[in-house]
């Protein structure tokens, strides 16, 4: 399974308004620019956000995007789930009750689809975007200093 550019740029733009946040509205040219990522691509994935209410806009000058909750309480997997759809190795175990098995019931593949889809969901639930936002601080603690002697 491999998530597609909407999955993984809308986690990034997510990020982003996450690591600013309380600082007011984020422009979106600033977000691109800073995950480069396209604009006009990034309009898309915000306005798919913004109607499933991950996201709120502010108009003018001082305009952009802010986050409608707190970044500790939004998932990773609430994120992805809003632009891709339900995660899944498989069709046969998705909540699209059009798919007909003829071997439903009796699929021995179809326990380790589920077994697949659950631990991926479980650990993409585990982790809000303040997670990210901690792990990022980590990650550049030790680059924000220049030492010369």
């Amino acid at each position: 399974m491999k998530l597609s550019t909407k999955g993984r740029y809308g986690l990034k733009a997510m990020f982003e308004l996450a690591l600013h946040y309380g600082e007011g509205p984020v422009p979106l040219k600033n977000i691109a620019e800073s995950q480069g990522i396209s604009d006009h691509y990034l309009e898309q994935l915000i306005a798919v956000l913004k109607k499933n209410g991950l996201v709120t806009s502010v108009r003018g000058a001082q305009g952009g995007y802010l986050l409608t909750n707190t970044p500790d309480k939004i998932t990773v997997g609430e994120v992805i789930r809003t632009l891709e759809g339900d995660i899944s190795p498989s069709d046969c175990i998705t909540d699209n009750q059009a798919i007909k098995c003829e071997r439903k019931e009796s699929c021995v593949t179809k326990m380790v689809w589920i077994k697949i889809r659950d631990s991926i969901n479980d650990v993409i639930d585990s982790i809000t975007l303040q997670d990210m936002v901690e792990d990022h601080i980590k990650i550049n603690e030790d680059k924000g200093y220049m030492y010369y002697i």
